[in-house]
């Protein structure tokens, strides 16, 4: 079954048609700079096909030089996107970009040895279903 996925405003929209072959949770040092976050969640798949329904203009690859390291996003949302990487052999997709159900889980977190030093031991803080009220966030 194909698989849509979209960039936050919605300008880039895209079709997998095809299987994944690995997700994986990536630690380093360039996938926390590209998201702003602990790591970065990626599907990998070597015969899946992409096919943008819209926004392909959209959407801007950034090649970090002297890596291997790249990312595709909207220009319009800065969103991550699809990114078919023909040098690696891969089509890498951004798992927060797809709005169809993923049915995979992860196969690793990969580049641990760099990970954030503030990603330890996070399974004892409160979980809240929504956006907190400050002044109710403990701030010692």
């Amino acid at each position: 079954m194909n698989k849509t996925g979209s960039c936050l405003c919605g300008t880039a929209r895209y079709e997998i048609d095809g299987d994944f072959e690995g997700f994986f949770l990536c630690h380093c040092g360039y996938c926390r700079k590209d998201t702003g976050s602990a790591h970065a969640a990626t599907l990998f798949s070597s015969t899946a096909k992409l096919k943008w329904m819209a926004g392909s203009e959209a959407s801007k690859i950034f090649k970090l030089a002297g890596t291997r390291h790249s990312k595709s996003f909207c220009t319009e949302c800065g969103s991550a996107l699809p990114l078919e990487d023909k040098e690696l052999g891969h089509l890498a997709v951004p798992a927060g970009s797809l709005d169809s159900p993923i049915e995979i889980k992860p196969n690793a977190h990969i580049f641990m040895a760099s990970k954030a030093e503030w990603d330890q031991d996070l399974e004892g803080i409160p979980r809240v279903d929504t956006f907190p009220q400050m002044d109710k966030v403990d701030s010692d």
